[in-house]
């Protein structure tokens, strides 16, 4: 009786969890799931801005007349430690492009925000300003040293965008 008992407790099991294994299955068949990625919300930085232009001790920069594909995805200004503005946004492509301020010195702060990229011999004449340009395994970036500030346009998007965004950087 024992023997038949155990022979029958197992058969139960392993019918129990195909029952269970076919609701699963069905469950995930009939119910909507989305694997793509979340679209990425637009943040809105002017009041940001306005707060960072008032506290900091440098002009703080910003983008000004960039078209409607560029989309602010990130914003944040510290005045605790040096001053640091940063502002991120998404390209036209889907790339990454940040502009970071700092008073921190400029080594340790070009390092950080371009995640470690390194200073070519190339520079980039935007407007009436030199940029030099630092090429990394994550990020590009476009430096300007500036009078108590450097300023760092970065990210994975190409030098093209990169530029594209320096150039619309205004400082009033």
């Amino acid at each position: 009786m024992a023997g038949t008992k155990g022979k029958q407790s197992v058969r139960d099991m392993i019918l129990s969890l195909g029952v269970i294994a076919l609701v699963a299955g069905v469950i995930y068949v009939f119910i909507p799931h989305d694997d793509s990625e979340p679209e990425l919300k637009r943040v809105d930085y002017r009041v940001e801005l306005l707060t960072a232009r008032r506290a900091a001790s440098y002009p703080v920069a910003a983008p000004e007349g960039l078209p409607t594909e560029w989309k602010a995805t990130s914003v944040r200004y510290g005045g605790s430690e040096f001053d640091a503005w940063h502002l991120g946004f998404h390209d036209p492509d889907g790339q990454y492009v940040a502009v970071e301020q700092s008073t921190e010195k400029p080594a340790a702060f070009i390092d950080t925000a371009s995640q470690g990229a390194e200073e070519t011999k190339a520079t980039q004449r935007i407007g009436d300003q030199t940029w030099q340009r630092y090429e990394g395994a994550k990020y590009d970036a476009l430096v300007l040293k500036g009078e108590g500030s450097t300023t760092v346009v970065t990210g994975t998007a190409s030098f093209g965008q990169l530029t594209k965004m320096a150039q619309a950087l205004k400082t009033t």
